[in-house]
């Protein structure tokens, strides 16, 4: 069987997490790189795979994929029950929909106000050469400290997310955590010892280790 490809690299936050989900369950899988200062994730072929011109993109054979995050329920989906592993927990209801929640949570609470910490300090500075520009950073990390005060009183309940076991849920918020810790803001997790220990936890997953690796930014 071909291995599934990616199209992007761990570079990109997007592209990470779909490839730390492909680890967790030990798929088979090839990176296809796409040269964003060279624009071409708004090319032709590129759009055919993800209409918006965004990274990344997924093929399983005929099945092209886009969307981060519906890439990395279709890889759970399809492997986990050879991989023996369900980050999902589809075979529970009540845990299941308790993924869902707090997947939701980081696409529309953690998300928006972390991302534009993350690329006014590392994304812009790296690629393009623009500084920070600090009021957006400002008003975000207020967010991110609101935010923040929502996860630091929910993890008094269960050690990580959804529950007391490892989910998507948690996995989900590896890539941007992990470049706001290359920030000069990583510190704000100082208050939030709780936060803090479920993302160190996080951070010694093999799958994460591995994929953080490869998540340096150059100019």
């Amino acid at each position: 069987m071909a291995p599934v490809k990616v199209f992007g690299s761990a570079v990109f936050a997007n592209a990470a997490r779909v490839l730390a989900c492909l680890e967790e369950v030990g798929a088979e899988y090839e990176v296809v790189e796409v040269d964003y200062m060279a624009e071409e994730h708004k090319s032709p072929s590129h759009l055919a795979r993800n209409p918006f011109g965004q990274i990344p993109a997924f093929q399983d054979g005929e099945l092209v994929l886009f969307e981060s995050r519906a890439i990395a329920k279709y890889v759970f989906r399809k492997y986990s029950m050879s991989a023996q592993v369900d980050l999902l927990r589809e075979g529970n209801l009540e845990e299941a929909a308790m993924v869902d929640v707090w997947t939701e949570v980081e696409a529309h609470h953690y998300f928006p106000a972390i991302a534009p910490i993350v690329y006014e300090c590392v994304v812009y500075p790296a690629r393009l050469g623009i500084p920070p520009n600090q009021k957006v950073v400002d008003e975000s990390l207020e967010k991110l400290k609101k935010v923040l005060d929502v996860y630091e009183v929910h993890l008094l309940k269960s050690r990580f997310l959804a529950g007391d076991f490892f989910s998507f849920a948690d996995l989900n918020h590896f890539p941007y955590t992990f470049y706001f810790m290359a920030t000069p803001h990583a510190s704000l997790f100082d208050s939030y010892p709780r936060v803090k220990a479920w993302w160190e936890s996080l951070m010694a997953r093999p799958s994460v280790k591995k994929i953080s690796a490869d998540m340096v930014l150059t100019a």
